[in-house]
Order: structure tokens, then sequence, then C-alpha cells
């Protein structure tokens, strides 16, 4: 594999890089994202990005994309990181949701939903996760009936983020039972804005109120909002975690570069940078970031030559999350007891954050299914 950019892809990583140091605003510190300047503002930022023509770079021309390449967006991604720029706040629309109205949408919800989804004019979420049927997806009992031209949905979802500041919710149903519990599930597209519609956010140890709880009770959904075939919505559902977990992985392998390399910034900055078990330790890190790249690399291969993500993002995901829990216990080692004031500086908040890593986007217990199944081809554990 040649790691090198090409001088075309060169030259967009500079311009971009360029435009995003320009252009990138200063939201502050205290604004939370549950209020209306926060959605506002970035909105906005949104807005300018795509105004730009950095979003949706590979989406086809016909639904507001630019239909560049995969490795443009790869290269779009890891600008934002590396510029420290805010990313877009239609995140889940544009990298899992999106994708999957085009793969598997009909013309009429194309048209209609993806170009509202790349200006943020309409933000979504993703409705899977249940109380009883967050790592046992095909568990969920969120009912879907049919009755004549709509669906009257009853259930629960809860980890739905951004479901407080969404217009629509992709949100997989039950709609009638099967021996296989992969049978039988309807994906439909619901407007938050239905009556029995009910959302209660959710504070985390962070303080943010990132997600939610979601409530149905006799939820009209018209016939026309089903996303594929009634009672196949397994194949969407798939489809969208395929995406969630393949396209994040270069974001969560650039991630971890420049987690470390702050890491390592860090531990100078405290005197702890000649301590041989310190930089023991760092060294591990470095090493496991570049392996991380490197599997990045090869995911974006297969991504290229079969058009859709791998199980290959499972592997990412799973090894992402667990090493970014470790880089910011290893910052709070370094710390010693002042690592235990709040407002001590910003791994404070990462290390409570990455206690979601390894539940979101799937739990490191059934990735390591995924992988030992899909990548390895292990025998099925039931």
């Amino acid at each position: 594999m040649d790691f090198d950019l090409t001088p075309q892809e060169r030259a967009f990583k500079d311009e971009v890089t360029a435009w995003l140091k320009a252009n990138k605003p200063d939201f502050g510190d205290g604004d939370e994202n549950s209020n209306r300047q926060w959605v506002d503002e970035r909105r906005a930022w949104q807005r300018s990005m795509f105004e730009a023509g950095y979003i949706g770079l590979n989406w086809p021309k016909e639904y507001g994309g630019k239909g560049a390449t995969l490795m443009e967006q790869l290269l779009f991604s890891q600008a934002l990181i590396e510029t420290g720029a805010p990313s877009p706040i239609n995140v889940l629309a544009l990298g899992m949701l999106g994708p999957t109205l085009i793969a598997q949408g009909n013309e009429e919800q194309k048209q209609r939903y993806l170009p509202r989804m790349l200006d943020a004019d309409e933000i979504w979420c993703q409705g899977f996760s249940e109380p009883n049927a967050g790592s046992d997806l095909s568990a969920l009992r969120t009912r879907a009936e049919r009755k004549n031209e709509h669906y009257v949905v009853n259930g629960q979802k809860v980890w739905t983020t951004l479901a407080h500041v969404s217009k629509y919710c992709m949100l997989l149903t039950r709609e009638f039972p099967a021996e296989n519990p992969r049978d039988g599930l309807t994906y439909l597209i619901v407007d938050m804005e239905s009556p029995g519609v009910e959302v209660r956010p959710l504070v985390q140890i962070t303080g943010d109120p990132e997600f939610n709880e979601l409530f149905f009770t006799d939820v009209k959904v018209p016939v026309e909002n089903v996303v594929g075939e009634p009672g196949k919505g397994w194949a969407g559902a798939m489809t969208t975690l395929l995406h969630e977990r393949g396209t994040l992985g270069m974001s969560l392998a650039n991630q971890a570069a420049i987690t470390v390399n702050a890491l390592t910034e860090h531990a100078r900055r405290l005197g702890r940078g000649d301590d041989p078990l310190v930089r023991q330790r760092i060294a591990q890190h470095v090493t496991e970031a570049r392996a991380l790249f490197l599997n990045g690399q090869r995911a974006v291969t297969n991504t290229m030559k079969a058009g859709i993500p791998g199980p290959e993002g499972s592997l990412m995901k799973l090894f992402w999350s667990e090493l970014n829990q470790r880089m910011q216990e290893t910052a709070f080692d370094l710390e010693g007891m002042y690592s235990q004031l709040k407002d001590n500086g910003p791994w404070q908040y990462g290390f409570l954050r990455s206690k979601g890593n390894t539940i979101e986007a799937g739990t490191s217990e059934v990735l390591r299914n995924i992988v030992a199944e899909r990548v390895l081809g292990l025998p099925r554990s039931r």
C-alpha cells in the first residue's frame, strides 16, 4: 500500500486546512448542547462548511453532494481534528443515516431528506438501543403496528444522541414476531415533532446532556416513511452500523494520534518526560496508535474496493475505545492527586467522557464477537 498522498490529494488537504484555520469559530467553553444558542451556532458552522464545498464530499451530486472520492472525505475529517475545528452538528446524518438512505432509501426519500441533512436544516438522530436491547439489538421491543396507510409506534429508546435537537429519527422497530429475531424489523423515518414523541435528556458524568431517552406513545408514521422493505429493517440497521464504525474508523485513528501527541507534551510539562517508566508507557501508546492508523488504511482500501465499509471498522472502534481509555488513565497517573480536581484541565473531561467509549457504537463485548466471526471466521458464539 502506498501511504503517500497524490499531489492532488496533498493540494486538497492544504486547501482544507487553510480554510479551516481561517474560518473555524470559537464557541467558548460554557455552552451546553441543550440550549438554542449552541444549536444555532453549530448549525451555522455546518452551513458555512457546506457552502464552502466541504460537506457531503463523497455524496452523489444529485443529492447535494460533491461526488468526490472517499479519500477526500477522510482528508477533510483529518483536517478537522488536526486544526481543532468543531465537527458538523449533523454528524450522525452525514456519517451514518444519510449513507443508509443513499444505499436503501427510495428516490423520493433521497430527494426529500438528503439535501437538508447537508446544510443542517434538519438534524437527525438514531433510534436503536433500548433499556433491554442495547448489546442485543435484535431483542428490541418498540412496536410498529400497520394500520391502513400509517404505522402506530409504541415503545422506548435510550442512548439517543442529539434527540433533544433533532427533527427526524431513523427508528428501528418490530413489526411482527419471527423465529429469527432479526426478521420482522421495520426501519422508519419518524418526525420528532409528531404527537406522542417525548424526549428526556440524560445528564452524563461529564455534565453534558448529550444522550436522551425517547418515548413513543401511539405515534403515527406514514407508510411511505419505511426505509427499505417492511419486516426487513435489519439490513438497513446493519448498513447504518457498518457506516458508523467504518466511516468513523479513520477519524478515530487520527484522533488517537492527536491524543498521544498531547499526552507526550503533557508528560514534558509535568517534568515526567525523562522518567523511564513514563517513557515506556507512552511508547506503548504511540505503537498502538500507529497500529490503529495502519489498520485504518487497510479498512479504507477495502471500502474503496467494495463500495461499503466492512467489518474491519468494528476492529478499529474496539481498539480505539480501549486505547483512548488507557491514554486518559495515563494522563491522570501523571497528574497524581491533582487529577481529581474537576477544573484542572482538559484531561478531566476526556477521562470521564472516555468511559462511554466502550459502550457507544457497540460494546467491546459485541465488537469482539463481530471480529471473531466476520474477520477471523471463527464459529458463532450462539
